[in-house]
């Protein structure tokens, strides 16, 4: 009997778009194959058809050799297949120990809940994967944070004989320490025998974890290398069909005027932080999980209360608590969170793009729409915004597409500061390249950018210099030459190596 899954001749359509154009690929056993591919490329629809989320147009599915239909999600579950999503399907008001056994909660006589039981597994399995200290089973779904929610996805998924488990960007939002968990969890289940598929846009962890690696193009398999004879410029070939080996190639200028001063701004997250940025700049701003970046962007843009400190935007001392006065002032946030935090996923590109610059476009009490078209068309033009129209819905665009939406917005607003946390996590490398050089032309035209990323050669790459943060608070600013991988870890870790005495010293 083979072990593992396999597609053939699958093809997918969705009324004129064909989304899969014939794949044949197996995933076998005992063996971890990452999927790759831009945004678009097919591997979502891949994903949803193995999970029976979607049914294929044509083609077939075998399990250990078997032909398989799967009619919906709770066939292929049972046939022992699950993906962990990237946006975490989680019920607010259960406890974790519920969200992981929904469905399949132990009961006692009555069928009442048996919470003993409840407990017993959840210890059990917390301790199998290697998660006891990193998620508390009694936390309610409503209390978890993005890397806890992602966390239970994962437990969910691998409860039970799983044949086929995929991993869809699973560390988008997971720390050091529970990326390390999740990587043996996933050698684990390799070993044991599983097929697992991973996606992921981060080149490092493919070629920590895969043991192959198929590329889809356009909706077509492009090609399949093993993971220790590749290279990434191979796979980036593969992927988009062209050399980004360019990717930054901003002209870096003199900068300008003096057009953020932040002096001395304490919050309940971040303490004392000094920062100044210029026209036409690009200020990196990096730091380990839990730093305090996102929560200075957030007290930036007015969106957290301020304990002290003060923050003048060209020259206009802005109000704490007030986002309308910031972004009138012309500073303007992408948030890390883009589809919970700053988009309306069920309207248009043009009701997303126009939201902040609305009262530009009114005549006497009205809304023009014919301006608002005009106007959010340009951007979208401008940015290669990827989608039939600018009304269609924001929740059907992919990751690259969303940012360029959110993008949009603030350059129809014209900010003189843009702040952008994570702007290209869960984007493929083609968009990647796109938002950078969104991020160098906003630059030549004098707009000072914080760009916030957990990815150290992208803010290497993008920034004229590089602020750190650990436990939030400033550690450190390196201009552009010096700032290496190593100098940025040894200010994000300061206060940890001051605390370590080396051996054999005396304490």
């Amino acid at each position: 009997m083979t072990s593992g899954a396999a597609v053939h001749d699958l093809t997918k359509r969705f009324g004129p778009v064909q989304a899969l154009g014939g794949v044949t690929l197996d995933f076998p056993g005992g063996q971890v194959t990452a999927l790759m591919g831009e945004n678009g490329a097919g591997k979502s629809t891949l994903l949803k058809i193995l999970t029976g989320d979607h049914q294929p147009t044509g083609g077939r599915i075998t399990l250990e050799g078997q032909p398989l239909t799967l009619e919906s999600p709770a066939r292929a579950r049972a046939a022992g297949i699950r993906i962990i999503p990237q946006e975490p399907e989680i019920i607010p008001y259960v406890s974790v120990a519920e969200n992981v056994y929904a469905g399949a909660l132990p009961t006692s006589a009555g069928r009442r809940l048996d919470r003993t039981e409840l407990r017993r597994r959840v210890t059990a399995d917390l301790d199998r994967l290697g998660f006891t200290g990193v998620l508390d089973p009694d936390l309610l779904g409503s209390q978890l944070t993005p890397a806890q929610r992602q966390l239970v996805e994962i437990m969910r998924a691998v409860t039970g004989e799983a044949k086929v488990v995929a991993f869809d960007e699973p560390t988008s939002s997971l720390s050091e320490h529970e990326v390390d968990a999740l990587f043996r969890l996933i050698r684990r289940l390799r070993d044991q025998g599983t097929a697992v598929i991973y996606v992921s846009h981060r080149m490092q962890e493919i070629f920590q974890l895969a043991d192959r690696i198929a590329v889809l193009r356009d909706g077509n398999l492009v090609g399949v290398q093993d993971a220790r004879s590749t290279s990434v410029d191979e796979l980036v070939r593969l992927m988009v069909g062209r050399d980004l080996s360019t990717m930054f190639t901003r002209r870096r200028a003199d900068r300008g005027r003096l057009v953020l001063d932040v002096k001395d701004l304490t919050t309940e997250d971040v303490r004392n932080v000094n920062l100044q940025m210029h026209a036409g700049e690009v200020v990196g701003l990096a730091g380990l999980v839990g730093a305090g970046r996102s929560e200075l962007a957030l007290a930036l843009a007015g969106d957290r209360p301020v304990l002290s400190g003060t923050v003048t935007l060209d020259g206009q001392r802005l109000r704490h608590g007030r986002p309308g006065e910031v972004i009138r002032a012309g500073l303007g946030l992408a948030p890390e969170e883009r589809k919970a935090q700053a988009l309306f996923l069920h309207r248009s590109i043009r009701d997303n793009s126009s939201l902040v610059v609305l009262e530009r476009l009114r005549r006497l009490r009205f809304v023009s729409r014919a301006a608002e078209r005009k106007l959010v068309q340009q951007y979208a033009d401008r940015l290669r915004v990827r989608a039939p129209s600018i009304e269609h819905e924001v929740r059907k665009l992919s990751g690259g597409n969303q940012q360029k939406v959110v993008l949009a917005r603030w350059l129809a607003r014209k900010p003189k500061v843009l702040i952008l946390d994570e702007p290209t996590r869960g984007i493929d490398v083609g968009a990647k390249a796109e938002i950078y050089q969104i991020i160098a032309d906003l630059a030549e035209e004098g707009v000072a950018l914080l760009v916030i990323s957990s990815e150290l050669p992208e803010l290497l790459g993008l920034a004229d210099r590089v602020v750190v943060m650990q436990n939030g608070r400033v550690t450190g600013e390196l201009g552009h030459e010096d700032a290496t991988e190593e100098a940025v870890l040894s200010l994000a870790m300061a206060d940890d190596i001051a605390g370590v005495t080396p051996a054999g010293a005396s304490s």
